[in-house]
């Protein structure tokens, strides 16, 4: 991985997003980090990269949030995260550099695709879940949340089903990603997904994550997150699609 200006030119975009939607502008940018990050470099490295800087937004998050969350739930979801977290280990252990592509590609379209139909009515959400789904729920968005940082929908599917105020629905999210990334970062290191150019990068991108999180809590009671649900899902939308032929062609 070599820090050029293309790298930086993905990077600075695919972190400033993350920022703001960890910081509370709900918005697809922790998801399209990754898949921005891959068309530049190695999808592993791009994987690896993004997590120091989302354990570093999860701490400024978890300050904004501190003991708002529904810890009943929060406890399923990181409890089946376990399961989830090992299972991706063993996948990303096992398979190609193309095929990581073609599992972060496959994600980032799902993920647009089930955004819009929850949008548009589609796909219902908001059916009363049983605590117990929690693990089950949890163990995929473990899973996702290992091979692209995308555990959002399956966490928002279980949340959302348990009729939780806006605040505790983000407080839960916060504190739950905050423990299913903590957990992957030994296997992170396990499997080589950190160089010394990560640091290098790490290093020059926090300051950009920081101000991404405090845009995105500023923002958060202020700004329609319309316009960026637009934006990062036509982004999210096309990365997938070109990570997808890269890896098939």
């Amino acid at each position: 991985m070599e820090l050029t200006p293309l790298f930086f030119a993905a990077a600075v975009p695919a972190v400033l997003l993350a920022g703001i939607s960890k910081g509370g502008l709900e918005t697809a940018g922790g998801i399209a980090a990754a898949p921005l990050l891959a068309l530049v470099i190695e999808p592993r490295l791009a994987v690896g990269l993004m997590l120091p800087l989302l354990m570093l937004m999860d701490l400024a998050s978890l300050r904004a949030y501190w003991r708002k969350w529904s810890w009943a739930d929060a406890r399923m979801l990181m409890a089946g995260a376990i399961a989830g977290v090992v299972v991706g280990w063993m996948v990303f252990g096992a398979v190609s550099s193309d095929a990581v592509r073609l599992i972060i590609g496959c994600i980032a379209v799902g993920f647009v695709a089930w955004s819009v139909g929850r949008r548009l009515g589609l796909i219902p959400l908001g059916r009363p879940q049983p605590p117990p789904a929690g693990l089950f729920w949890g163990s995929l968005a473990g899973f996702t949340s290992f091979v692209g940082h995308a555990g959002g929908p399956p966490a928002a599917v279980y949340l959302l089903g348990r009729n939780l105020g806006k605040t505790p629905f983000q407080a839960t999210n916060v504190v739950t990603f905050w423990w299913i990334n903590l957990i992957k970062f030994p296997p992170y290191v396990a499997l080589g997904m950190f160089t010394a150019d990560t640091g290098k990068a790490v290093l020059a991108l926090a300051p950009v994550g920081v101000a991404g999180v405090l845009i995105g809590a500023w923002a958060h009671k202020r700004v329609s997150d319309a316009w960026f649900f637009g934006l990062t899902y036509v982004v999210l939308a096309a990365t997938g699609l070109k990570l997808i032929h890269d890896a098939v062609v």
